[in-house]
């Protein structure tokens, strides 16, 4: 018998904002990508679009949004799974099979997806504000501002606009990062050549960062879609038809930085949410 170290109910919250910090530009310019109605730019002439207009600090344009949403989405999902799966998998149990972990991540993300939802529209709002003309942007200082005026302007009702999408989205790519980590990092240290260290945590996040891609990126344009327009869908089959009559890719639009956000956003959520583990998570008989 030895000791081990569990994560914390909250680590996954708190990992997930460190990752946002790094990563939210590459965010910022793939919401942009996804709401042009027909593609103009590409993503480094979006982001010089974005710094020309509004300065290096229009990159950070909806941060307070983002964090919100990660205290709020990635913290629940985390605290679902990572909770029920060290409850399921213990030293006597052995590891969960795969398939109950792809349902256990299912389940955290769709819950997370729809308590982070309100959070989630506000930051596409405030990211997407930078491209819109001085008389048509919201504004909002800061997202606790942001949810405030949604919710007496528009009403509750709009906070959880596209929260079914959301949730969806919610769902695959929790199965795509959290259970797809969980089965990569299985596999590499059963191999026995890595031992459980920063090496092995960055290629299983990597792993886990492109099957979460591939799975949840027609999802996310149109929840974007949704959650950016203002009033010209009705409904989430509406903006289905209206993105399918661009093409099938116009649900891969934005792919590549899409790519190039949620890899390195996986990557840094688990590398720091095993360091937290590793220095400050709670010790138990293995």
């Amino acid at each position: 018998m030895g000791e081990k170290r569990v994560s914390r109910w909250y680590f996954g919250g708190i990992a997930s904002c460190g990752a946002a910090c790094c990563t939210h530009p590459l965010d910022l310019v793939k919401v942009h990508l996804q709401t042009q109605q027909e593609v103009k730019m590409r993503m480094m002439g979006m982001a010089m679009h974005v710094v020309k207009n509004d300065g290096i600090l229009g990159l950070y344009n909806g941060l307070s949004a983002s964090l919100c949403r990660q205290m709020s989405y990635s913290l629940t999902r985390f605290a679902i799974y990572e909770t029920v799966r060290d409850m399921m998998g213990g030293a006597k149990q052995g590891p969960m099979p795969f398939y109950q972990k792809v349902l256990l991540g299912a389940f955290g993300g769709f819950t997370g997806g729809f308590i982070g939802t309100p959070a989630d529209m506000v930051n596409v709002r405030m990211q997407n504000d930078v491209k819109l003309p001085p008389e048509l942007r919201r504004n909002y200082a800061h997202a606790l501002d942001g949810l405030f005026r949604v919710w007496r302007e528009e009403g509750v009702r709009k906070l959880f606009s596209g929260a079914t999408m959301a949730s969806t989205r919610g769902a695959l790519v929790t199965v795509g990062q959290l259970s797809c980590y969980d089965q990569a990092k299985q596999l590499v240290l059963g191999t026995g050549v890595m031992s459980d260290n920063i090496f092995t945590h960055f290629l299983a996040s990597f792993i886990a960062g492109g099957c979460a891609t591939f799975l949840c990126q027609p999802l996310d344009v149109m929840k974007t879609r949704l959650m950016n327009s203002k009033g010209e869908y009705t409904g989430v089959m509406h903006c289905l038809k209206e993105t399918a009559k661009l093409g099938p890719l116009a649900f891969y639009k934005g792919l590549v930085p899409a790519g190039i956000r949620l890899i390195p956003h996986t990557v840094l959520t688990f590398i720091f949410l095993e360091q937290l583990r590793k220095h400050f998570g709670i010790v138990v008989i293995a």
